[in-house]
């Protein structure tokens, strides 16, 4: 019997919750059998699959290693922890959730540095002036070097941060800071501001797929069942499905709602009875009926779609290029 596919999750609070939702909104309902507490689940319905409860930053380490098959983590500890990571795990999809900037904040005092090339030099006058490197607190340390090496500044020293990085320069442990932010209100509470060329990484929570992962035929076709139901789910959010019934209708008023609208023929043109179904991006969809009503049609229904299936399964052949 071939091993289980193993899918990481975070094992707590809001980042739980968002990863179980986004699964439950493809189908894919992650269960406890043995409880509430358990650390192992699975996804009712689907055999074949062991869910693994761990902290995000766990659920990277377990990527990078090959001990699981996916996870749900987010891409600044991806990019932070594996440095070579485009050649050890494919981010298969961003989950739209768990957002969070990776920057370069200093004190708002420092009024004329704007940029990194204003670090530059502020760096190499604080160790004229002061004997000793500036420094700088990070929990993101490879990533801190490599986003500094690529902008020339090299006269520097970095701090681990364990705490609260945003209050390093006002402890007087660190001059600046490198530190995710979602809002920017924390910062300002402590006193910083970002420069303006220093984003570092636009982060969220992503699906991640170990490269060195044990891929067999089994857990292959385990990871496209799931990939497929994603897929699907994430093109019915995109679209509505527009119905509606003419008296004549060509393929010359379909072209047209085509260039216009940006909608999809899921079945082909109208049919012989005059039906035809679009799909349609949400916010065209008024436009795109009084268009019909304006050409003929008879009656138009919107409705919402569940999911969409498609011969094409994009995130599998994304994670099939990778492996």
């Amino acid at each position: 019997m071939s091993a289980p596919l193993i899918l990481a999750v975070p094992a707590k609070g809001r980042l739980q919750e968002n990863a179980e939702a986004f699964f439950a909104r493809s189908g894919l309902n992650l269960v406890k059998p043995r409880g509430a507490r358990d650390y192992r689940g699975a996804i009712s319905g689907l055999d074949g699959v062991e869910v693994a409860y761990l902290s995000a930053g766990e659920i990277t380490t377990q990527l990078a290693a090959g001990a699981v098959h996916m996870g749900v983590t987010g891409e600044d500890l991806v990019r932070e922890q594996m440095p070579d990571a485009d050649k050890r795990v494919v981010l298969i999809q961003g989950l739209g959730f768990g957002f969070a900037t990776v920057v370069v904040a200093v004190p708002q005092a420092w009024i004329d540095v704007r940029t990194m090339a204003d670090i530059d030099d502020v760096a190499t006058s604080f160790r004229h002036h002061h004997g000793r490197k500036m420094r700088v607190a990070t929990k993101y340390i490879n990533l801190t070097r490599e986003f500094f090496a690529s902008q020339g500044v090299i006269d520097y020293r970095i701090v681990e941060s364990s705490g609260a990085t945003e209050g390093a320069p006002a402890a007087g442990t660190a001059e600046l800071i490198v530190d995710i932010t979602t809002t920017g209100t924390t910062l300002v509470a402590n006193g910083l501001k970002i420069v303006d060329d220093g984003i570092i990484l636009r982060s969220q929570a992503n699906l991640v797929a170990a490269r060195t992962a044990p891929w067999d035929a089994s857990q292959r076709e385990t990871a496209r069942v799931i990939l497929d139901r994603i897929a699907a789910q994430a093109r019915a959010k995109a679209f509505r499905e527009v119905r509606s019934r003419f008296a004549t209708c060509d393929n010359a008023l379909v072209d047209a709602a085509k260039q216009t609208f940006g909608v999809e023929t899921p079945f082909g043109g109208p049919t012989s009875s005059g039906m035809l179904t679009l799909h349609c991006p949400p916010d065209q969809v008024y436009a795109l009926t009084s268009f019909l009503r304006e050409r003929g049609a008879e009656a138009v229904a919107v409705a919402d779609l569940d999911y969409v299936f498609s011969k094409d399964n994009p995130l599998y052949a994304k994670l099939e290029a990778g492996l």
